[in-house]
């Protein structure tokens, strides 16, 4: 009859001591995904400059063209283009080189 109870016992405990290991887990895995996003998009007051490539435009040296701004993603900018002026979004998304993306909105009108 002891054995039972301590059986049981083990188990129970067993069971409480892996649901506290789950939830640790899934807290840290938390919190480094919100450092990652602070990281990527700083919350502070100053703005700072972002260097954006504008993505299929070429400048004279056969270089992506790269525009450095302060202003915040969702910003529309103007940049002359080979016929015309073209318009540009700024978004948050980072590419593989550093830079930031830019969405070339005249293409799609």
């Amino acid at each position: 009859m002891l054995t039972d109870l301590i059986t049981g016992s083990l188990a129970e405990l067993a069971g409480g001591l892996a649901l506290i290991l789950l939830l640790a887990l899934a807290e840290r895995a938390r919190r480094q995904r919100q450092a990652v996003r602070r990281r990527v998009a700083p919350t502070s007051g100053r703005p700072q400059a972002r260097t954006y490539t504008l993505p299929g435009t070429l400048a004279p040296d056969g270089h992506p063209v790269r525009i450095v701004s302060t202003r915040p993603a969702g910003t529309v900018i103007y940049h002359p283009g080979r016929i015309r002026r073209e318009a540009y979004e700024l978004t948050d998304a980072m590419l593989s080189d550093g830079t930031y993306a830019t969405e070339p909105l005249s293409r799609y009108r």
